[in-house]
This record gives C-alpha cells, structure tokens and sequence, in this order.
C-alpha cells in the first residue's frame, strides 16, 4: 500500500504557509493583500 501523502509537521506548515513566509516574496504580499481586502479573519497562518 503506498503512503499517505498528508503527514502533519506543524513547523513545515509554519515555514510554508506561515505569516514571514508570505511577506518575503511579492506574490506571497499579494495573497496576504487579497486576503485582507477579502476581510478575513485570518490572513495567514496564526
């Protein structure tokens, strides 16, 4: 049986997708940019 392609680390998710990780990049700026124009209530990993 093959694994499982999901395999939680909260750090991985963190360096990936967290708040830092967005504002390095311009198109990560962008998506913290729409998210908050959206109103959300989290624009990036809390």
């Amino acid at each position: 049986m093959t694994k499982r392609t999901y395999s939680p680390s909260k750090i991985k998710r963190k360096r990936t997708y967290g708040y830092r990780a967005r504002k390095k990049t311009r198109d990560g700026q962008k998506v913290l940019k729409r998210r908050t124009l959206k109103k959300r209530k989290r624009i990036a990993l809390s």
